[in-house]
């Protein structure tokens, strides 16, 4: 059996990776020059690189591993439905067991009337399904004018042509443009934008925007407002308490539809099954993806309510839909995924023992010089850094504290992502206390050696 192992040195890796690998979201030139990170294995929270490093991942790959790395029921399940059935569609008026018990499943999880699937490769092809899936709603409901879809900036819902769009982030638009019919509000970080508004307030000013688009626009003119409980790669923001009930009686009031974007909030990340669990939202589409298979095979979807789902059976055949489509190898995969989490009590472990030790150690960051910040929401985590805690002040222009402090979580093997100047975690749902304990001892001397580098620079 040909088995890919690490059989060369890590420069000819690297070498090769630069030469032939094109990476997303990189610049291809500095990688090249720096060299990529080379990972060989992966066990619980833990990655081992190609220079025999071991690496507490902070990040549960891309907010995906809930279950970590290594588990082999996981394997054996695969290897089981490829002798079985390696592949099949679900167009023409076909089916097979592993996406009939998936949809079953996530269906019994997803709270209210969310009980119909429609399956993905990724979080980014689900969310362009729910361009298609809120306007040929309003199609098949005789209101074809109801096209525009109001989201957030520095909200984030993939990089796909349509699911760049809906983002709102200005960088992914400048590279291809965006599609129209897709608006943006000002996202709710208090933090940065609140100035001398208390969080409550902020929040209430945030959500009153939604409605003030949809006056603007036109009422008969916006279809759906989608938005993730927790932006994730804006920066883990955490919004105001008083945010999402607004929200929600908004969309209730102008009878627009609610797409939750739980790509990185479902599936325990909150300590519940659902972010939308966790603020009470009662979403009539919700996007999945990463944790539905902790990553260990690409799948995504649609969540749709009984209400959108039966207008779209009325309007026949929905032109729409991916060759893997609920592929039966990572539909079985993310089963046995969702049997674990379920079985082994993680959502509860991340309830009632991760979540409450780690914000213990995660909220006492707050006493390092650099740290103005701290926010925890179950396993998803930021802290943003300032050099001055009382302004609530940024980093001079070009500083790159962030970046340099993820470097240096990096050099002491520690995966930690720097989003502007926030750094951000999601371990691994499986994480331990003493896990937990490693993790915040290497974040402390990581910011120590960011401090000492920005005060040797000048920079604080």
């Amino acid at each position: 059996m040909n088995k890919i192992t690490n059989h060369m040195p890590t420069a000819e890796l690297q070498a090769l990776d630069a030469a032939h690998h094109m990476h997303p979201f990189t610049d291809a030139n500095g990688l090249a020059a720096k060299g990529a990170r080379v990972m060989v294995r992966g066990k619980g929270v833990w990655l081992t690189d190609s220079e025999g490093h071991r690496i507490i991942d902070g990040m549960a790959g891309l907010w995906c591993v809930n279950i970590g790395y290594g588990r082999k029921e996981l394997a054996e399940v695969a290897a089981r439905q490829m002798e079985e059935l390696s592949y099949y569609n679900t167009f023409f008026q076909t089916t097979h067991v592993p996406a009939i018990a998936l949809a079953a499943k996530i269906a019994e999880l997803a709270p209210g009337d969310l009980n119909n699937v429609f399956f993905a490769g990724s979080g980014s092809e689900a969310n362009d399904t729910n361009i298609r899936l809120v306007r040929r709603y309003w199609d098949v409901k005789g209101q074809s004018e109801k096209r525009i879809i109001i989201s957030r900036k520095n909200g984030y819902h993939g990089s796909t042509m349509g699911g760049g769009s809906l983002g709102g982030m200005s960088p992914i638009h400048a590279h291809g443009g965006k599609i129209s019919g897709i608006v943006h509000i000002d996202q709710p970080d208090w933090w940065s934008e609140g100035g001398t508004m208390t969080p409550e307030e902020f929040g209430l000013e945030r959500a009153q925007q939604l409605e003030k688009m949809i006056l603007s626009l036109g009422v008969d003119q916006v279809a759906a407002f989608i938005g993730e409980p927790i932006q994730g790669a804006g920066g883990v923001i955490v919004p105001p308490s008083t945010y999402w009930p607004e929200i929600q009686r908004i969309v209730d009031k102008y009878g627009i539809l609610l797409i939750a974007d739980e790509v990185i909030t479902g599936f325990g990340r909150t300590g519940n099954w659902f972010g939308s669990q966790t603020f009470g939202l009662r979403p009539d589409i919700m996007t999945i993806a990463k944790g539905l298979s902790s990553g260990y095979q690409p799948i995504g979807g649609s969540i749709v309510s009984d209400r959108v789902a039966s207008v779209i059976a009325e309007g026949g055949e929905f032109f729409h839909g991916y060759t893997y489509s609920g592929h039966p190898v990572a539909a079985a995969v993310a089963l046995e995924n969702l049997r674990i989490l379920e079985e082994e009590g993680i959502v509860d472990h991340v309830r009632n023992v991760a979540h409450p030790y780690l914000a213990e150690r995660w909220h006492a960051l707050t006493d390092h010089p650099m740290v103005g910040e701290a926010k925890l929401v179950g396993l998803m985590g930021s802290i943003a850094l300032t050099p001055d805690k009382g302004t609530r002040a940024k980093f001079p222009e070009g500083s790159n504290v962030g970046y340099r402090t993820r470097e240096r979580c990096f050099a002491n093997n520690l995966i930690m992502r720097a989003v502007g100047d926030r750094m951000i975690i999601s371990p691994p749902l499986v994480i331990t206390p003493e896990e937990i304990d490693i993790l915040i001892d290497r974040a402390k001397l990581s910011l120590d050696e960011s401090l000492a580098g920005l005060r040797a620079d000048g920079l604080i």
